[in-house]
């Protein structure tokens, strides 16, 4: 279903085996399948062709490539422009009521028919791969090609979710029971978590906002952040009980509800703002997954008071198990080096803090899009092969229009020209006056000065280091000068051959490179993505400026177009987003910390840890040269979100201690054997959980989970350390009560 055509080394046409006349070839074009055809001749012909080598065949000959073309899909195109042109509308808020009606039955339209065409693709991919089973034992067969990708990116996502879901959810289990050994403590973050998970997707489903690739670990994510709230809950719950074992059930879980509403309250609205900046990255897929976490958080919190609460006072009282605290008591050695060892800390501090901005210096966006994949992977695998042994993977398009010549307004006149090439034109005078009844334009249009034009431009893209195939009406004139007997055709031969070509075989070599009602010519250039010197924004200026200055072609006059300008579009545009949405974040929380503290002083303190955390990260990256994706950038926004959670929760503890005899370093290990367990459970939970995305199949969400993880990492030693010197070293509280 949607086939409409396969195209192999058996049936495209062969014009060189044996070369003949053009009169002859255009009444017969043979294939590999034609009856006596030399295969010695069409082997060096598929090795010689400017159009099949590097394209239909290797260079060794050892590999081939079956193209399947697809159908169009007008109705895919229609609905789209109708909601694109509807929506612009909306923006400029120009839509009519009739017009925003017939927006909501066009996006129901457009989604239905997608989804539609998404079941047809992946049936056809799967009798494919069916079909290609059968011969694997005969050779080596990959599969590529954009509908293949976006296919298999679906099944990623599908595979992620459940993946991701049912391991994080395994992993929390664990660690609650490691942590708190008593089933209250595993049956209530599971009872909220699952209510949270489910009302958000449910949510996400009314609203029709769908997943994507960077939204697929929305789950994972969600049951991490809601955990980390319930655990805050329990820590609070579990030290009254233990300070207060007279007090009834009621009045403990009233006690820990209320004095963790606002520390909580304020951390999920910072981890919001986090998750909220991505709106701005201009990115959409980006910026969808910052408006489902921000929901999704929202939800969580709502939930996490409403039914933990609800469901534990139903419960008997229980007294703490502490076994977990006495034998990890990280949190009391990172309070006794903090008070030992505290102007080290913020010399070190200082000293990563440089050493991460000069990381951060060296980061870059260029990556491949092979490298998204594991090497395991029939994408990796089929666009290897494209990219190294069938002129690269990824397409780029220039659309040249032409300048109208004096050719173009006058007959040409064949009494003209030499002697010699009458003669060789003579044996088309049988068919001359058929053919000049059809063919006078295209006659004009093929005149020497732009056919000269169009190979300046078709060798000079295929000079180029970073490309692998160019094909356009170039690599035709290449072919007919073969066939002239090494002279270039005439605009009589080429209209000849344009118009009376099989159009079989004229959809193949002519029509997707010239337009003559346009007066356009198109070249196809392929890209090799694997590359390792090709920087795409450098070189799609340079073909601009060479076009310019070498070719003489005016810039108003040629189009770079397809996927190598969106991507790379895409990836110039993530530094603006990076430094856009981090900007936003730090601001927006230095302002939170603010108006929650009410002390300018403490609110810098409150946002150095974080900014050291995340400093790290990109710092790390830089040096180690992982380049920034549309996943990567979102790891900073998300982990000062998330990071500045245990900020809060630790000042706001600190300054409850403080206030008990004025101490600051008595508060700091009154705070680490309270609030800190709860800081160091929530950061140990959070950074195993987003470890399990190595279980992905998508490179750039390894990524993703494995730096946040680290990011999480180094904002838990930051809250534990550097923080409390901040706050003993610069004393924002006020000064310590003098003993007697």
């Amino acid at each position: 279903e949607r086939v409409e055509s396969v195209m192999s080394i058996l049936n495209v046409p062969l014009l060189e085996s044996p070369p003949k006349p053009i009169k002859e070839l255009i009444k017969n074009v043979p294939t590999l399948e034609s009856p006596g055809i030399d295969k010695a001749l069409a082997k060096l012909e598929f090795l010689n062709s400017p159009i099949y080598r590097d394209n239909l065949v290797s260079p060794d000959f050892k590999t081939t490539a079956v193209l399947i073309n697809l159908n169009d899909d007008p109705l895919y195109r229609e609905l789209l422009q109708q909601r694109n042109e509807l929506r612009k509308k909306a923006k400029d808020g120009l839509l009519s009521e009739l017009e925003q009606s017939e927006l909501e039955n066009v996006l129901i339209d457009f989604k239905n028919h997608r989804d539609k065409m998404r079941l047809v693709e992946h049936k056809n991919i799967s009798h494919v791969r069916e079909i290609a089973e059968k011969y694997r034992g005969d050779a080596k067969i990959f599969l590529g090609g954009a509908s293949m990708v976006a296919d298999d990116l679906i099944t990623f996502i599908r595979s992620d979710l459940q993946v991701f879901g049912s391991a994080v959810f395994v992993f929390l289990i664990l660690t609650l029971w490691v942590i708190f050994r008593q089933f209250r403590w595993i049956l209530l973050p599971v009872i909220t978590c699952s209510f949270s998970v489910v009302t958000t997707s449910g949510f996400l489903g009314l609203f029709g906002w769908e997943v994507t690739v960077i939204s697929s670990n929305f789950i994972s994510i969600q049951l991490i952040i809601t955990m980390a709230i319930t655990i805050h809950l329990i820590v609070r719950y579990r030290e009254l009980a233990g300070l207060n074992p007279n007090m009834d059930q009621r009045q403990l879980v009233l006690d820990s509800t209320i004095f963790m509403a606002r520390p909580c309250t304020f951390a999920v609205l910072t981890t919001v703002v986090g998750f909220g900046s991505l709106v701005l990255s201009g990115i959409l897929p980006v910026m969808n997954f910052g408006w489902m976490m921000s929901a999704g958080i929202g939800v969580s919190l709502f939930l996490t008071f409403l039914i933990f609460p609800v469901l534990l006072i139903l419960m008997p009282k229980a007294m703490p198990n502490t076994s977990f605290e006495s034998r990890f008591a990280l949190t009391k050695i990172f309070a006794d080096i903090t008070e030992r060892h505290g102007k080290t800390i913020m010399f070190l501090s200082v000293a990563a803090l440089m050493l991460s901005i000069v990381g951060a210096s060296k980061l870059n966006v260029e990556n491949s899009f092979i490298d998204y994949f594991k090497e395991s992977t029939e994408i990796y695998q089929g666009m290897k092969v494209i990219d190294q042994q069938l002129g690269g993977t990824t397409p780029l398009d220039l659309v040249v229009e032409l300048d109208e010549s004096v050719e173009e307004t006058l007959p040409v006149k064949k009494d003209t020209k030499p002697e010699a090439e009458l003669e060789d034109e003579e044996e088309f005078d049988s068919f001359e006056e058929e053919f000049e009844e059809t063919a006078s334009e295209a006659q004009y249009w093929f005149t020497a000065e732009k056919m000269e034009k169009i190979e300046r431009i078709h060798d000079y893209l295929n000079g180029l280091e970073q490309t692998g195939k160019v094909l356009s009406l170039g690599t035709m004139l290449k072919i007919g000068k073969t066939l002239n007997s090494g002279k270039s055709l005439d605009n009589f031969l080429l209209a000849l051959l344009y118009n009376e070509l099989p159009e079989r075989f004229r959809k193949i070599i002519l029509d997707p490179y010239v337009s003559v009602e346009n007066n356009e010519a198109r070249f196809y250039v392929r890209i090799r993505d694997s590359e390792p010197n090709l920087r795409r924004n450098e070189l799609l200026l340079q073909i601009q400026h060479d076009l310019k200055t070498k070719l003489d072609i005016p810039e108003e006059k040629a189009r770079l177009a397809n996927l190598l300008v969106l991507y790379n579009n895409m990836l110039q545009s993530l530094f603006k987003s990076q430094i856009l949405t981090l900007g936003v974040v730090i601001i927006s929380f230095l302002i939170m910390f603010i108006f929650l503290f009410r002390s300018i002083t403490i609110a810098l303190i409150a946002i150095f840890p974080n900014v050291l955390s995340i400093g790290v990260v990109l710092g790390f990256m830089g040096w180690m040269g992982i380049p920034l994706d549309m996943m990567t950038i979102t790891i900073a926004a998300i982990s000062v979100g998330i990071a500045v959670d245990n900020t809060i929760h630790y000042i706001h503890r600190f300054r409850h201690e403080f206030a008990i005899d004025r101490n600051y370093i008595a508060a700091m290990h009154r705070s680490h054997e309270s609030i800190g367990y709860a800081m160091y459970y929530t950061s140990i939970t959070i950074i195993i959980g987003f470890s399990i995305l190595v279980l992905s199949k998508f490179i750039p969400s390894i990524y993703f989970g494995l730096l946040t993880g680290l990011a999480m990492l180094i904002a838990l030693m930051a809250a534990l350390t550097l923080l409390p010197q901040l706050l003993i070293f610069l004393k924002p509280l006020g000064t310590e009560k003098q003993e007697v």
